[in-house]
């Protein structure tokens, strides 16, 4: 079976989660604070903070910008359900606006029709690593006096008018999930250049504490720590940092490797008439956290009966990005909202097998197979 997809993770990883086991330090410390230090230079933000992973990283974010019960906020149904839940997290409402059809990355003109006077913040997410128009999104928020959240998930090493993603807006959230671009088994971090932001979310994490374990045992005098408010256990380990600190050296290469594979996708398929394939505007630069293929309406095959031939030939699919608003869990609350770009993207879209490194012979056996049915 070709996976959709696969950490890239070597015996370095080991040996660095191995030697910090072995200092006796494995909760929050001096490794997270490297990793921190380093992903906060990678992206050209002045503070990072490491999180559990993206979901507690995008809570706390609601709780600096000041969003509380009875606010709305405005993001994209077509993302992941951690998206809209964060919303959710602080008593706020999710306002699901509509995708642009070609970047599938929420559409600045409807989100603009979605203000109301409870409206607080836009959150906004970089589509499987696509970067979407970040000055657009900061100058509406700008006119209307609203917070702005990335949610880049998927974007670490994405970047956008030269400037990683990450170093654009105060608060930007990432992914260091196995099916992320690079991982520490599960993580997040979130980058800011506010430091009253910052301060906040590194006593939020850790329970309100106001002297963190590592402070406090590299103190040379007696210390008590007070808890400032009611805070969380949303603490990064030091085994994770090691692995984070190795993968994060590697992330420029593999995001070369995997465009590389995307750029061979693209040129293969290309002249298939029943097919969109992913598009990066001039001046944006993508990760290619995945490979996502539309089919048009004049496909002669259906997305799921693709996605089971593919299967069955020994290649592992995922459908398109979900619909927030489609899903149980929220589908009651919004049952006369019509989304027709973000369902239709869903419905017709598939992700194919794209990781790192991925044999040449995969590689062309996932296009053959493509080619098969649909041409």
């Amino acid at each position: 079976m070709i996976p959709i997809a696969k950490p890239y993770i070597t015996t370095e990883e080991a040996q660095a989660a191995y030697d910090t086991i072995l200092t006796g330090w494995i909760t929050q410390g001096p490794r997270v604070l490297e990793l921190e230090e380093k992903f906060a230079k990678y992206t050209g933000a002045k503070y990072a903070v490491a999180v559990s992973n993206c979901t507690t990283g995008l809570h706390l974010a609601m709780i600096v910008a000041g969003v509380k019960a009875g606010d709305e906020v405005i993001c994209p149904s077509m993302s992941y359900i951690a998206t809209a839940n964060s919303i959710k997290y602080v008593g706020a409402t999710p306002v699901f606006a509509e995708v642009n059809p070609v970047t599938y990355n929420i559409d600045v003109a409807d989100a603009e029709r979605k203000i109301t006077a409870k409206t607080k913040a836009i959150l906004v997410v970089h589509q499987i690593g696509m970067p979407l128009d970040i000055d657009a999104f900061k100058a509406l928020c700008d006119k209307h006096n609203l917070k702005l959240i990335e949610d880049a998930a998927c974007a670490a090493g994405s970047a956008y008018k030269g400037g990683k993603i990450g170093s654009h807006s105060e608060l930007v959230c990432f992914s260091f999930h196995p099916r992320k671009v690079i991982s520490t088994g599960d993580g997040g971090m979130v980058t800011t250049n506010n430091e009253a932001y910052y301060d906040r979310m590194k006593l939020l994490r850790q329970h309100g504490m106001s002297i963190n374990d590592r402070v406090r045992h590299e103190s040379k005098t007696v210390v008590f720590e007070d808890h400032l408010e009611v805070g969380y256990n949303y603490r990064l380990t030091d085994i994770q940092a090691a692995v984070g600190i190795k993968q994060l050296e590697k992330l420029d290469w593999i995001i070369e490797e995997r465009r590389k594979i995307a750029f061979q996708y693209l040129d293969a398929l290309k002249d298939i008439d029943c097919i969109r394939l992913p598009y990066e505007q001039e001046g944006y630069f993508t990760n290619y956290q995945s490979f996502s293929i539309y089919l048009k309406p004049n496909a002669s095959i259906s997305r799921n009966d693709l996605m089971t031939k593919m299967l069955d030939a020994g290649i592992a699919t995922r459908r398109g990005v979900m619909n927030t608003h489609k899903e149980s869990a929220y589908k009651n609350e919004n049952p006369n909202l019509s989304l027709p770009v973000s369902e239709d993207a869903a419905d017709r879209s598939i992700i194919i097998p794209l990781f790192v490194p991925m044999e040449q012979k995969d590689i062309l056996f996932v296009i053959s197979q493509l080619r098969l049915h649909l041409c």
